[in-house]
C-alpha cells in the first residue's frame, strides 16, 4: 500500500487500495478523518521517513543531481515498490526547447523514470495536458526522446474526455470537483517533477501549480475561482508522494511561457512535502529581480495554513550535497 494512505489504513479494513479507490473513498471518510484531527492528505502524510531530511538539495548536472537528492530522501525504493504504477508529472506544456526553462529538463524526467523502473515499477507514465500543440511540445521539449529507451515508460499528453474521469474534491473549499486523468487515478505513486518558474497570475509555478496539468479543464480554475485557493483545493486531491523540482534552469521572469530571464541554477530539490519543496524553491532564487518570501506566494501560504505541508523552512531539516 502506498505511503500516502496511512491515515486511511487506520480507518479501513486491510486491503489493497488503488489511487482510484482512495479518491472514491475520500467523500465517505472525510468526516471520520476530520473527527480524528488528521487531514486525509494533511501534515501527518508528509512526515519524514527514517533519517531523511525534510528537503534535499543537490548541485550538479541534471541526472546526477536528481539521483543525489532522491538518495537523500531514502532512495526511490522508499517511494516505489515492485509492481507499482507510477505517474510522473513534469512541465511540458510549451513548444519550447529546454533552454527556455518553460518545460522540465528532459534529463531530470528520464533520470526519475529510470529510477522508478530500477525500483521495480511495472509502468511509468509521464503525463501532462499541454497548453500548446501536443505534437510540438513533444518534439521540442525533448522529454519523449529522453525517455524513449527506458523500459515500461510512456510519455503522453491527454486532452480528450475519454482519458479523464470526474471526481469530487471533498476537502475543496470552493473547487469541489474536476476531471482527472484516469492514469493518475489508477497510479500507486505520483511524482511531481516541475521546472521552477515565475507565473504572471500566481507569482511562481512549482509543484502545486503544476498539478493543474493533470486535469482536463484548468481554465475554469482561472475564470470561476480564486486561482490560488483552487490550486490548494486541487492539491488536497492530487498530492505528490515525491516532489523533485528542476532548478537546473529557472525562469525567473515573464513565466510561465517566457521568454524571460533564465538563471542557470544547477540545482535539483526533493521532498515528500510539496509545500516545503515549493517554499524552498522560492527562497533560493530571485523572482522578477528581487527576493521574496514563501509566505508572499498566496497558494503556498494557504497550503501551509490548511495543513497540506510546511513553509516554515527555519524549522525544517534541509541537506545540501554536491552531485
Amino acid at each position: 500500500m502506498n505511503k500516502k494512505y496511512r491515515v486511511l489504513k487506520r480507518l479501513m479494513p486491510e486491503n489493497s487500495l488503488s489511487r482510484r479507490d482512495f479518491l472514491k473513498s475520500q467523500a465517505g471518510l472525510a468526516a471520520a478523518v476530520a473527527f480524528s484531527g488528521l487531514g486525509v492528505l494533511g501534515q501527518a502524510s508528509v512526515s519524514r521517513a527514517g533519517n531523511s531530511p525534510d528537503i534535499g538539495v543537490a548541485r550538479g548536472g541534471p541526472t546526477e543531481a536528481v539521483r543525489a537528492c532522491v538518495d537523500l530522501m531514502g532512495g526511490m525504493s522508499s517511494f516505489v515498490s515492485s509492481g507499482d504504477k507510477v505517474v510522473i508529472k513534469p512541465n511540458m506544456s510549451f513548444a519550447h526547447t529546454p533552454d527556455r526553462a518553460t518545460n522540465t529538463n528532459p534529463r531530470v524526467v528520464s533520470a526519475l523514470a529510470e529510477m522508478c523502473v530500477d525500483a521495480g515499477a511495472s509502468r511509468v507514465m509521464v503525463l501532462d495536458n499541454t497548453l500548446q500543440s501536443a505534437q510540438r511540445c513533444m518534439e521540442l521539449s525533448g522529454i519523449r526522446d529522453a525517455c524513449a529507451d527506458i523500459p515500461n515508460t510512456r510519455v503522453e499528453t491527454f486532452d480528450s474526455r475519454r482519458f479523464f474521469q470526474e471526481v469530487s474534491i471533498p476537502e475543496g473549499e470552493s473547487f469541489r470537483s474536476t476531471e482527472v486523468m484516469r492514469d493518475v487515478l489508477d497510479a500507486d505513486v505520483l511524482i511531481a517533477a516541475p521546472v521552477a518558474k515565475s507565473h504572471s497570475a500566481t507569482g511562481v509555478s512549482v509543484s502545486m501549480k503544476g498539478m493543474m496539468g493533470l486535469i482536463r479543464n484548468r481554465g475554469v480554475m482561472h475564470s470561476r475561482y480564486n486561482l490560488n485557493q483552487a490550486i490548494v483545493d486541487l492539491c488536497t486531491l492530487l498530492k505528490a508522494d515525491l516532489t523533485v523540482v528542476d532548478a537546473t534552469r529557472v525562469l525567473s521572469s515573464h513565466g510561465p511561457q517566457g521568454p524571460g530571464d533564465v538563471i542557470e541554477g544547477e540545482l535539483v530539490l526533493a521532498s515528500r512535502d510539496m509545500v516545503a519543496a515549493d517554499a524552498k524553491t522560492v527562497e533560493l532564487f530571485p523572482w522578477y529581480g528581487r527576493k521574496i518570501r514563501p509566505d508572499q506566494v498566496e497558494h503556498i501560504k494557504m497550503a501551509h495554513e490548511r495543513g497540506l505541508g510546511r513553509m516554515d523552512l527555519d524549522n525544517l531539516e534541509i541537506q545540501t550535497v554536491d552531485a
